[in-house]
């Protein structure tokens, strides 16, 4: 909750399959890392074959992970500061930044700023405590490429994304059928 408003998200996980596009409504209740959320779409993999995890908030921004088997997350954010406002989009532009999960930067915690006793120079803490997050997309463009569904495609989407991408990707039905 934001000021007293309920945010509302919509999550969804796309898996891919011989026969095609197979969809799941998910529950974020239990998603506190991007972990939580990439073994939550792993589960939903058939035969290690490409799962997409879907979260959309109320039109403000949508993030997609790509998972393929063990690999690691592939993941895209069409707008990393207002994503970041927000607790499940906080997870993708935490990762895409290289921050840890209490938002400080991994660099920060391996005291390597050049003091004898380790401990970092005030102004240089509060500087990488205060990065902004970039204004709109973050991450892999390309993440849907050998989908069909190009840089210029993701960049287009705005409004209902998820649907949108979703008739890209051909499986709208399946995707409204969750919805």
């Amino acid at each position: 909750m934001t000021s007293g408003r309920v945010t509302v998200y919509f999550a969804a996980l796309l898996a891919r399959t011989e026969d095609g596009w197979q969809a799941s409504d998910t529950e974020l209740d239990d998603v506190e890392t991007l972990a939580d959320l990439t073994d939550l779409a792993r589960e939903a993999a058939v035969d290690d074959d490409t799962v997409l995890a879907l979260i959309e908030q109320e039109d403000a921004w949508f993030g997609i992970v790509r998972l393929e088997g063990e690999d690691d997350p592939r993941i895209y954010v069409s707008d990393a500061a207002a994503a970041a406002r927000s607790s499940y989009g906080a997870l993708l532009t935490d990762e895409l930044l290289g921050r840890d999960e209490d938002g400080t930067d991994e660099l920060d915690s391996l005291d390597l700023d050049g003091t004898e006793d380790g401990e970092p120079e005030p102004d240089d803490a509060d500087a990488a405590a205060e990065e902004p997050v970039p204004h709109g997309p973050l991450g892999d463009l390309a993440l849907l490429a050998d989908f069909e569904v190009g840089e210029k495609d993701l960049l287009s989407l705005d409004g209902d994304a998820l649907t949108a991408l979703a008739d890209m990707l051909g499986c709208t039905d399946v995707l409204e059928a969750v919805r």
